[in-house]
């Protein structure tokens, strides 16, 4: 096992009914702005359920923070928060909203340049606003995590930042919530989770036996929920099950002292910045072509991901059990709805030099656990994708 520290100081309140507990948690005497996406907060009442509960507080909104969080539209909200004082914000959604919160937060008192450059030149975040969560959709763990992913479109850019200064105070996770979910962001969610297991599941031995013995739980769990959602979209148990696997996930626990991949993700997010295919169905596209390409060196992680979870063992040669576990997990993303190649959304072979030039533009010129996704890889990996 390698060396880590971990540290997490997100308070969590999970279950039925704990929204009523917000009112606690917000400092007595905050100006909150209560930030959400495109309206569905408003159409199911939670937003008027929160406002009872902070009816002691000075309330505002910011809406329509979109499903990929676009930078010109987060700078508004920096400049109301900035014109109107607030000094608190709660975000009313997925991982979108929540991180898009966290780039607000930390962009307010970001003065001395264009917030952007914290992400593309790597600045320190050395304060943000605090703010906390009610989470409406499970996937990206931003509930209880220090990262957030913000596009900016007139760059056709997508990219990542993180900073111990965005994990947010608290985050309310009530299930019931997620019943009213498009059967489509359920599936998302699931593959999303899934997938961030796997980047820091399967890379290559260190003898961590109790992180990859909670990252399979994870696995098996998402597995055997994840259908049942789509098909009981109001039994709570599947639900509380798939969205406390989600937030475990990505909340650095199984991530500790084990190397990361995220090569997918990073190949991921310049197909969504290029394409608008879903974040999730671009990991459904990518992941099984990582796994295929790079096979020898996840071998022995490949195998243990085979028998483990998918009970495949017995006397196969192992380039066939290889291309078994690619073919479970397919099918399982699949079962889920998200589709595994480009011909699915109808791109083919002229995404490949665009991907690359844009994964080059960002400096995304090694990727993986031992940055050996050079260009040369990546091209094979797409190749294998389409």
């Amino acid at each position: 096992m390698q060396n880590f520290q971990f540290m997490n100081p997100t308070k969590i309140i999970f279950g039925k009914g704990e929204v009523i507990k917000l009112s606690h948690e917000i400092p007595a005497g905050s100006k909150v702005l209560i930030t959400y996406g495109g309206g569905s907060a408003k159409k199911t009442g939670l937003l008027d359920e929160i406002k009872t509960v902070l009816k002691d507080f000075t309330i505002g909104e910011f809406g329509g923070i979109e499903p990929n969080p676009v930078y010109e539209t987060l700078m508004k909200a920096v400049e109301l928060i900035r014109a109107e004082k607030y000094d608190f914000l709660l975000a009313v959604g997925g991982g979108s909203v929540i991180d898009g919160t966290k780039f607000i937060a930390a962009a307010v008192p970001f003065v001395q340049a264009d917030p952007w450059t914290f992400i593309t030149d790597g600045l320190a975040i050395k304060e943000a606003l605090p703010f906390g969560t009610v989470l409406t959709l499970p996937a990206t763990g931003s509930e209880m995590n220090n990262g957030g992913v913000i596009t900016r479109k007139s760059l056709q850019a997508k990219l990542a930042f993180a900073s111990p200064a965005v994990y947010p105070k608290f985050s309310v996770l009530d299930p019931v919530y997620t019943y009213t979910l498009p059967t489509r962001q359920i599936a998302n969610g699931v593959v999303d989770a899934y997938v961030h297991v796997m980047e820091q599941y399967l890379t290559y031995p260190v003898a961590a036996k109790v992180q990859d013995r909670f990252a399979e739980g994870l696995l098996l769990t998402l597995i055997e929920e994840g259908p049942k959602a789509l098909q009981e979209p109001e039994n709570y148990d599947v639900r509380a099950n798939i969205m406390w696997s989600a937030t475990m996930a990505l909340n650095g626990l199984i991530g500790s002292g084990v190397p990361q991949d995220w090569a997918t993700h990073m190949i991921g997010h310049e197909i969504t910045a290029l394409y608008g295919l879903d974040h999730a169905q671009t990991l459904a596209i990518i992941l099984p072509s990582v796994m295929q390409v790079m096979q020898v060196e996840k071998s022995d992680k490949l195998l243990q991901y085979g028998e483990r979870i998918w009970h495949i063992t017995g006397d196969i040669p192992i380039d066939d059990k290889i291309m078994l576990i690619i073919e479970r997990t397919r099918n399982f993303f699949a079962i889920m709805g998200n589709k595994t190649h480009f011909s699915d959304y109808g791109l083919g072979r002229e995404v490949i030099d665009k991907i690359l030039a844009s994964l080059e533009s960002h400096q995304m010129v090694k990727l993986g656990e031992k940055s050996l996704v050079t260009p040369a890889v990546t091209r094979k990996i797409l190749e294998l994708s389409l």
